[in-house]
């Protein structure tokens, strides 16, 4: 597996990203990751590069690049119980910052470097998010209908502009789509109305709850940590890619 630290351009100044594929002179389908609201960081690119050992491009840009290098604030090793509260605290006025109108500019360039790498075979890509990088994976997706053409978000929360937003996000996207919503972030009655909004605007999608998860599952270096969930996550992520990109 090949990793690379690149420098993405956009109208803003230059992204940071990290990018993993296999190295194997070949060209292989791509893959835009969106990170959590912690960045890029040892679990986030294990995340990649477990992505990438199955034939996938994958490129993690660093959202909050106007606002600094990784890592945009100090993290421990592990994250949890007050540490967390207390990073939450901080990147919160960066995730507020984080405009739809910054989120559209900055997938236009993301998209436009990724599907001209050479090592990234002609045709549409994936857009997969985590926390915060869910709800941008979808706002991608909508935005960029004629090249998008799967979308996952695990514990993101894709409902934060209210259903009228919802509506008008979903209304534009023509991929597949896979939400896997942590227990603690959605409740029954959330599921159904949701399920209901996906299904009127004539999705392919699955939507369900992981069970017994919390908010940040997937994050091997947090508390929310559930390995089964994860194992769940990639039994969702994999088939999807594989029928969107692969033709499998």
């Amino acid at each position: 597996m090949a990793t690379r630290t690149l420098q993405i351009p956009t109208t803003d100044g230059r992204a940071e990203a990290f990018a993993a594929f296999p190295d194997d002179g070949e060209r292989h389908p791509g893959v835009l990751m969106y990170m959590d609201a912690f960045g890029i960081r040892p679990a986030l690119r294990q995340l990649a590069v477990e992505l990438a050992e199955h034939g996938y491009y994958v490129l993690v840009p660093h959202v909050f690049y106007r606002h600094g290098p990784v890592p945009v604030v100090e993290l421990p090793d592990h994250i949890g119980g007050e540490d967390r509260d207390a990073l939450i605290g901080r990147l919160m006025p960066l995730i507020e910052l984080h405009t739809t109108d910054r989120v559209l500019s900055d997938a236009d360039a993301y998209l436009r470097f990724l599907t001209t790498r050479p090592e990234v075979v002609a045709g549409p890509v994936a857009v997969t998010g985590y926390c915060i990088g869910g709800l941008l994976a979808m706002r991608t997706a909508s935005a960029h209908p004629d090249e998008v053409a799967a979308v996952a978000g695990f514990h993101g929360p894709v409902v934060a502009d209210g259903p009228d937003g919802l509506r008008r996000m979903l209304a534009t996207i023509t991929a597949q789509v896979h939400l896997g919503h942590a227990e603690s972030d959605l409740t029954p009655d959330d599921l159904d109305e949701l399920s209901r909004t996906l299904e009127a605007a004539g999705l392919d999608h699955t939507s369900e709850i992981y069970p017994g998860t919390l908010h940040g599952f997937t994050m091997s270096d947090t508390d929310a940590f559930d390995p089964a969930a994860m194992r769940q996550h990639w039994d969702r992520l994999l088939p999807l890619l594989d029928r969107a990109l692969t033709d499998g």
